[in-house]
């Protein structure tokens, strides 16, 4: 009777604990299946580039190969308020980044980078990015500094969110909140005019974008890629 009883209490632990996984993914829609680039391009083209490949059911950049084959991939969808989760993981001495509020018009801005905001994604130790005061994992690139660092280490996968809603930012890295901050209000204009981008002429300025992967030259893998907009 006991061991019935036993079952029955396991049971019902790991069915709540199924419905609270599936409770904490309502609401957010996968925009990377897992198999094909799907929904995906390369910056200022209509398909993703050879470099990126689906391995494993990642988004993996390989640097080698067609040396046209490389470019920042982006998203086919623009978003605005949006709750945006990714898994990262970056090679020895790595750069990348996730890139957000991206205006997609190359004639006019080069890169992605040209307007949108960047969660740094580096190999903190190995990179020489890591030695820079807002350049290290999670930070809002060159603009502010993570609160704390709850990096894994290199080689393995973290989990990043993005949460932006009516200009109200904020950074996760691992489950730990490590940026928070109000976009496009004076003291935003503040901090972007002590920047690199004080001089970038429409710079973290647009409320509607797209989201890019960052190819900077170096290995890196995104996998488990879901949004929900807010």
């Amino acid at each position: 009777m006991k061991q019935y009883i036993s079952v029955i209490i396991l049971a019902a632990v790991m069915t709540g604990g199924v419905a609270n996984a599936q409770s904490s993914k309502k609401g957010f829609t996968k925009i990377f299946d897992g198999k094909t680039t799907k929904g995906w391009h390369t910056y200022g083209k209509t398909t993703a580039g050879s470099k990126w490949i689906v391995q494993d059911g990642a988004l993996h950049f390989n640097p080698k190969g067609d040396k046209n084959g490389g470019g920042d991939l982006v998203t086919d969808n623009e978003y605005s308020n949006f709750h945006l989760k990714i898994d990262w993981k970056i090679a020895p001495k790595g750069n990348s980044g996730i890139i957000y509020y991206v205006k997609e018009e190359p004639a006019k801005y080069s890169q992605t980078y040209s307007t949108g905001l960047e969660m740094q994604v580096l190999d903190n130790e190995g990179h020489n990015d890591g030695k820079i005061t807002k350049h290290r994992a999670a930070d809002l690139y060159d603009i502010i500094k993570s609160s704390s660092e709850p990096v894994k280490p290199v080689g393995e996968w973290n989990t990043a969110e993005i949460i932006c809603k009516d200009g109200k930012l904020e950074h996760y890295l691992n489950g730990v909140k490590v940026v928070s901050t109000t976009l496009w209000n004076e003291e935003w204009k503040s901090l972007v005019a002590g920047s690199k981008f004080a001089n970038w002429a429409d710079w973290g300025t647009f409320k509607s974008g797209k989201i890019a992967l960052q190819d900077h030259g170096n290995e890196v893998w995104y996998r488990n890629i879901m949004i929900k907009k807010l």
